[in-house]
């Protein structure tokens, strides 16, 4: 048996930024996803978001890619929310998302970080949260 543990900080959006996640949606699909994770073998350590983003703190499966992980979170959440019309429109995730590793000893600080997303946001656009964590980490969207 394999024994693993990398931490993942994930972010991802909706479809062209729309504020599709009102606070009780939001928690809907938080409820939502972390039940469906639990029965595919991924363990979410904490998620929360704002009205057109969430955040992911969760352990990589030994099993799974970071890409096949995302997509089966991202890909079943859209199509739970379409088939239970929790939103008015067709609703979708951009294709694109956030991923990088998280060191033991910054657990704490992203687990902090994702809590506060709502009183964060109040304060911080998206987009230009975005830009600062590419910053910080020396990253482009070319990969």
């Amino acid at each position: 048996m394999s024994y693993v543990r990398v931490w993942i900080h994930a972010v991802w959006g909706t479809k062209k930024r729309r504020n599709y996640l009102a606070k009780k949606i939001r928690e809907q699909v938080i409820r939502h996803i972390k039940e469906n994770a639990k029965g595919k073998g991924i363990y979410i350590d904490t998620l929360n978001g704002s009205t057109d983003h969430l955040h992911c703190l969760f352990g990589l499966n030994a099993d799974l890619s970071l890409a096949k992980t995302l997509q089966l979170i991202k890909g079943e959440s859209s199509h739970w929310l379409n088939k239970e019309k929790i939103t008015q429109t067709i609703f979708e995730w951009a294709d694109e998302y956030y991923a990088v590793s998280v060191s033991e000893s910054d657990v704490d600080r992203v687990r902090r970080y994702i809590d506060n997303q709502e009183e964060h946001h109040r304060k911080v656009a998206f987009a230009e949260d975005v830009a600062d964590v590419l910053r910080e980490f020396n990253l482009s969207s070319h990969g």
